[in-house]
């Protein structure tokens, strides 16, 4: 049973990470992808390294434990968030939460190609269901004169990254936490960050950022990279499924609702079918399955 401190806890979390979309939209108005994802990264993973550590956490690895960090962070940093940044360059932010958090569809699937894990009609159905979402808004975008398609390939690109990075985290054996191998993550993909930002694009000028702009860097290093990192570890492993997937099923809602608020994207109904679409296939994946009581089980079938 979730207490209620992890029910405000959880909203304060949804709200962060599905605000946070449209977040980016902004600050990508005045900034590159890669000097933004690189300045907020790094600044972000710097002082959750300080208050990590100030906790009494072991910050350390060991041996070989810093090849398999940076081996995660290839498809958990590099790829989710490189991918994503220029997927929300390209695209709606609201469009582009709604296909990054195609990832638990992902996450089944590659498991069940590589890992051996079991295909279920309830991973059939979040098949169909994704693939119609991304029919919804692949047609919208190249229907649309200003349509940018390719947007959506990066955005599946940065889901199917976060997917097999979940399962390589899972299967890690480390001896620091999931919090510190995180930080570890960030802080050594911010470094290649800054290499490509440095080497691909022009310098920014922070002189003539604008106070929404100071604002958004704000959000993305202090709550992104931060107090939302600090919650959902505090919280993760007693959340129930149920709960947890609840709250996945709603950050895109978040971030499309907010978009309007805050970049004045107006969604289109392709963009509200593919919504549901794709929370129904998330709830198909992570709901847990019922488990049907004494009398339930042994009622007559009509």
């Amino acid at each position: 049973m979730i207490s209620r401190r992890q029910l405000w806890a959880l909203l304060a979390l949804t709200l962060m990470w599905g605000v946070n979309w449209p977040m980016m939209k902004l600050s990508l108005q005045q900034l590159s992808p890669l000097y933004f994802r690189a300045s907020t990264m790094l600044l972000g993973a710097a002082w959750l390294f300080a208050y990590v550590a100030w906790k009494g956490e072991r910050m350390w690895p060991r041996g070989r434990e810093w090849w398999a960090i940076a081996l995660l962070g290839l498809p958990n940093v590099l790829g989710w968030h490189t991918l994503s940044i220029f997927g929300v360059q390209e695209l709606a932010s609201g469009r582009a939460a709604i296909l990054g958090f195609t990832m638990p569809i992902f996450t089944v699937l590659i498991g069940a190609a590589f890992f051996g894990e079991r295909i279920t009609p309830r991973v059939r159905l979040a098949v169909i269901s994704v693939s119609v979402a991304i029919g919804l808004l692949l047609w919208h975008e190249m229907q649309s004169l200003s349509g940018k398609p390719a947007g959506i390939a990066w955005m599946l690109g940065a889901a199917v990254s976060w997917a097999l990075g979940t399962l390589m985290f899972r299967r890690a054996h480390l001896t620091l936490s999931p919090l510190v191998v995180t930080v570890w993550m960030l802080l050594l993909g911010s470094g290649v960050l800054w290499v490509l930002a440095l080497s691909l694009e022009p310098l920014p000028d922070p002189a003539g950022f604008s106070l929404p702009m100071w604002l958004s860097l704000a959000y993305g290093v202090l709550i992104n990279y931060g107090f939302a990192q600090l919650i959902w570890f505090g919280m993760a492993r007693n959340l129930p499924p149920a709960t947890s997937a609840m709250s996945v099923m709603a950050i895109p809602l978040v971030g499309t609702l907010s978009a309007t608020l805050i970049v004045g994207e107006v969604p289109h109904w392709q963009d509200w079918f593919a919504m549901g679409f794709v929370m129904v296939a998330i709830a198909s994946v992570l709901l847990p399955p019922r488990v049907p009581s004494p009398s339930a089980a042994s009622a007559p079938e009509h």
